[in-house]
């Protein structure tokens, strides 16, 4: 168990209420797990008491029932990702996704699956498909949500259209009430007279009916407030599907039996243009009457924000227009499914649209509306942020809406990026709320209110799909009548007379601008509190997205714990900037155990939509902790070693008593000791003479070319920058090796030392920019150096304006064959490659110069995902081993396993590293494999296979 720290009276009696039920090593009271889960999604920040992870379901009973013993309110957690602070709380947090995950069953021939409540939503996905099955809902957050938290916020996502919202596919459940009653609710109608709650709860319905068939289930995205129409006569009295969207107020869910729907073979996508939202908004009913399973809008604006972040390519055509709607049909025949996409075609009113023919920019698309949420906040000049991100109204009149909605936002001086199901009427939009300025609080709370009455004008609902939490539940008297909101706390004191679960919510409301993060920011907001606030909660760092060459996040697939996501390492550094909880600014113990297992591997910053860059932060955090002070050993060992690297190979007598000396039993063991190695590690051979003076460049004509030798390539054994030069010469230019050292400070910034990567970085500027500027390309060779130019080097100049000409002048090989007239790759069919792209080259340059060469060649080409694990100095300091090795087998070690005959190809330094000591593979770069597969029409053959 982790060391507790300050423990309230209260957790100080929870804590011995469990030891009396024998239960052990569930509750963490750390000021870090506390700072973990001090947000969700949402605006919201109410800092828990305690966190408990129980292993089994006895354990989540006994944890409630210690906690009702103490009096200790509880919120449950699945993945923390809701948007309207429903799993925040200020008492002990209930976290079932670490351990109650299993998929208890599935029975094909009832088409239903028995889950406990942690399960996440794709891991069933997964389990069903062999069966052809599918759990019908699927929220943007499918690959890391709960099926407990989506039964508690009565999820729906964009195919909601076509399945129902979470609530329409529950069958059963086992539940523990507030109260502690322990009930199974299975076929609807059921006698539950030996259940005091549910007899109580049958009295209130029956004394109320009038009331809930008039002001309940009005439409098909009504979810604010509890779904009493679930409990009418004429729907059997069906209380596991009234208890879905009752947020963790009544019960806590323990088991479900939730149904599984048929996944048709065939899908097809509609891309349809329209000039505004509102107008594909006004066509919405006209194309749900074509049964699609999705109907889907996006504005414009985030698009652009695609483009911009990760390139033109990032996005497929789209048909002419400002707002999409992108639509789903499926069936199990093509033939009949083209001819029901040319009538929607037909019938759409879209200035433009076609069938997406292509399911890789399909999947494109998709994604970019997934990433909606995260790429809504950082689409404005401002930050943006939920709070009214989840309003439904009737489909037929949304439309109306929408355009009402923009002008209360002008009316308030705000801007906002809507998108969402517009089939089903629900939006979801992302505002610039000033909550960071004086009186942002105020204005942010005027602006719900307003937007409340406009919602219930138009008959909807607060809520479509997210749930009420802190962000709505206090507006609830504007779309419910005094005596429906009467019926709500009768109902909760029917299964919580304590007002133990998730007080705040739904009855007896907190106000909706209380408890909110930004306020406390106030003076405060400087660019790097700016920066980690980037993160809005929702949690893509959870998903595993390596099987689509996703890199994000290594770690906390490595560990499975939240300080190990970039989420967490976020929510850490602004508790950090609070200072109520991790209270020791830079130097908190909190923040450097959440930073210490990032791999710097860039890979947040590419993956996550809202561009978060863990590894700038943790140099940042380091380069503060440690100025003016003593440093770790491996920030000067590992942290300078350009320096040493060029001291050591200076001479060939120093490079082999260095050599001796880390091969040698006894010396070795001292040296990584003295360097803050791990001993398990085998520390890499110095070259006994620099690259940059052991290799000529062939004599060529053409145009000139400067191979700019790293310090990896300069100072390690290896081929890479002969085969450079030969490549380059085959491809008809006259290339020159750089002969002066050019270091681009890249281990000054992975240690946090950036005065001296400044310095560095000055000093190379000096000698390649008046290469550039005068018009020769450079070729750089290690991915990780090349990707400081693109990235760090102008955040730590920012002033200089020779970064961006270096940063445009110095290419990758690929980038610079692909460009050239005349060049074409060898051919290469017959010969299998496994591709590890370094981490930095596919989350900061860019892999699909590098793809498209290789899929030119002819090879047959596996690309691995995810990051090799070594990741520089990371993989080599002590304490790090045991990480690195998960990480490379993670995807790396079973690539490589898998494919016993290929060549292994890896750029990067660290990969070849990780790949020699763990696999006892020798990969090769790029270059290697060229120059050993010269161009036809060069030297008139192809060369033999890679050695």
């Amino acid at each position: 168990m982790p060391k507790t720290v300050a423990l309230s009276p209260e957790v100080s009696e929870l804590a011995l209420q469990l030891r009396r039920r024998s239960v052990e090593d569930v509750l963490d009271t750390t000021a870090l797990t506390r700072a973990l889960y001090t947000s969700d999604a949402s605006l919201y920040r109410v800092v828990p008491q305690a966190v408990a992870r129980p292993r089994a379901v006895e354990e989540v009973a006994a944890v409630l029932d210690a906690a009702r013993a103490v009096g200790i309110p509880v919120t449950m957690r699945g993945a923390g990702t809701s948007c309207a602070g429903n799993a925040v709380g200020s008492g002990l947090i209930l976290d079932t996704s670490r351990y109650l995950n299993e998929i208890v069953e599935i029975d094909p021939e009832a088409c239903t699956a028995r889950v406990e409540p942690g399960v996440v939503q794709s891991s069933l996905q997964i389990a069903a498909a062999p069966h052809s099955l599918r759990f019908g809902p699927d929220p943007s957050t499918y690959n890391r949500c709960t099926i407990g938290g989506m039964i508690g916020n009565n999820a729906c996502g964009p195919r909601a259209l076509g399945y129902g919202k979470t609530s329409d596919n529950v069958l059963g459940l086992e539940v523990i009430t507030g109260s502690g009653e322990q009930i199974r609710l299975d076929a609807p109608g059921t006698n539950h007279d030996h259940s005091a709650g549910l007899a109580a709860l049958k009295s209130i319905v029956q004394a109320h009916l009038g009331i809930i068939r008039t002001e309940f289930g009005r439409f098909g995205r009504q979810v604010s407030g509890y779904s009493l129409e679930h409990l009418l006569p004429e729907n059997r009295f069906n209380v596991a599907r009234f208890l879905a969207g009752s947020e963790g107020t009544l019960a806590v869910i323990i088991g479900a039996t939730v149904r599984l729907v048929t996944d048709p073979p065939h899908k097809i996508m509609i891309a349809l243009g329209y000039p505004t939202m509102a107008d594909a908004a006004d066509a919405a009913p006209l194309i749900v009457d074509h049964q699609p399973t999705a109907c889907e809008g996006i504005d414009r604006r985030i698009v652009d924000v695609v483009r911009h972040t990760r390139g033109d390519a990032a996005v497929p055509v789209l048909p002419r227009g400002d707002g999409w709607m992108f639509v789903e049909l499926v069936g199990d025949d093509v033939a009949e499914l083209r001819v029901r996409a040319d009538a929607l075609l037909a019938a759409a009113g879209a200035l433009d649209g076609f069938v997406v023919g292509d399911p890789a920019q399909a999947m494109a698309l998709w994604k970019i509306r997934e990433d909606g949420a995260g790429l809504a906040g950082i689409s404005l000049a401002r930050p943006a942020y939920p709070g009214w991100e989840d309003a439904a109204v009737p489909a037929d009149h949304l439309g109306g809406y929408l355009r009402d909605f923009d002008r209360l936002l002008d009316d308030h001086g705000l801007d906002g990026l809507p998108y969402g199901h517009l089939g089903d009427g629900c939006i979801h939009v992302r505002i610039d709320f000033p909550l960071t300025d004086k009186g942002g609080a105020a204005r942010y709370r005027a602006f719900v209110e307003e937007a409340a009455q406009l919602v219930a004008r138009y008959g909807g609902s607060l809520s479509g799909e997210h749930g009420d939490g802190r962000a709505r539940s206090s507006l609830l008297p504007t779309m419910y009548s005094a005596d429906a909101r009467a019926l709500f706390g009768q109902v909760k004191a029917a299964f919580d007379p304590d007002n133990l679960l998730n007080p705040g919510v739904l009855v007896d409301p907190r106000p909706v601008n209380a408890d909110l993060r930004a306020p406390t920011l106030v003076g405060r907001f400087d660019e790097f509190a700016e920066a980690v606030h980037r993160c809005s909660g929702v949690g893509k760092c959870l998903a595993d997205t390596t099987a689509g060459l996703g890199v994000m996040c290594p770690s906390y697939q490595a560990t499975r714990e939240e300080k190990d996501s970039t989420r967490g390492r976020a929510r850490v550094l602004q508790e950090m900037i609070n200072g109520e909880v991790v209270q020791r600014s830079w130097r908190s113990p909190e923040v450097h155990q959440a930073l210490d297992l990032c791999l710097s591997c860039k890979g947040c910053a590419r993956d996550c939509p809202t561009g978060i860059d863990m590894a700038t932060y943790k140099s940042q955090v380091l380069d503060h902790t440690y100025r003016g002070k003593i440093r770790p050993r491996t920030h000067y060992a590992l942290g300078w070693l350009p320096r040493w690297g060029r001291l050591i190979t200076r001479a060939r007598l120093l490079s082999h008593l260095i050599n001796f000396s880390t091969a040698t039993p006894g010396l070795r063991r001292l040296v990584r000791w003295t360097a803050g190695v791990d001993q398990r590690r085998t520390l890499p051979r110095f070259a006994s003479v620099a690259a940059r003076r052991r290799v000529a460049a062939p004599e060529a004509n053409g145009n000139p070319v400067v191979v700019w030798v790293d310090s990896f390539s300069d100072f390690f054994p290896g081929e890479a920058v002969a085969a450079t030069a030969a490549v380059l010469a085959a491809a008809g230019y006259a290339p020159q090796i750089l002969k002066r050292p050019a270091c681009c400070g890249l281990t000054w910034i992975s240690t946090g030392q950036l005065d001296g990567a400044r310095r560095q970085l000055r000093a190379a500027l000096e000698i390649l920019h008046p290469i550039v500027a005068a018009g020769t390309p450079v070729v750089g060779l290690e991915p990780s150096c090349l990707a400081v130019w693109r990235s760090d080097a102008s955040e730590l100049l920012p002033e200089d304006p020779r970064v961006a000409q270096v940063a445009a002048g110095v290419l990758t090989l690929a980038e610079l064959l692909g460009r050239t007239p005349d060049w074409s790759p060898p051919d290469l069919s017959g010969i299998e490659l496994v591709v590890q792209p370094h981490c930095h080259h596919a989350s900061v340059i860019g892999w699909q110069a590098d793809a498209t060469l290789l899929a030119a060649t002819g090879a047959t080409v596996t690309t691995v995902g995810g990051c090799c694990g070594l990741a520089g100095n990371f993989g080599v300091e002590k304490g790090h081993y045991e990480v690195s090795v998960k990480v490379a087998e993670h995807d790396l070690l079973p690539a490589v396993a898998a494919h016993p005959g290929a060549i292994v190809l890896a750029d990067g330094f660290s990969c070849r590293t990780q790949l020699a000591q763990l696999a006892g593979r020798q990969a090769i770069t790029l270059a290697e494999l060229l120059a050993d597969h010269r161009v036809v029409g060069v030297d008139g053959r192809h060369g033999n296979r890679p050695r």
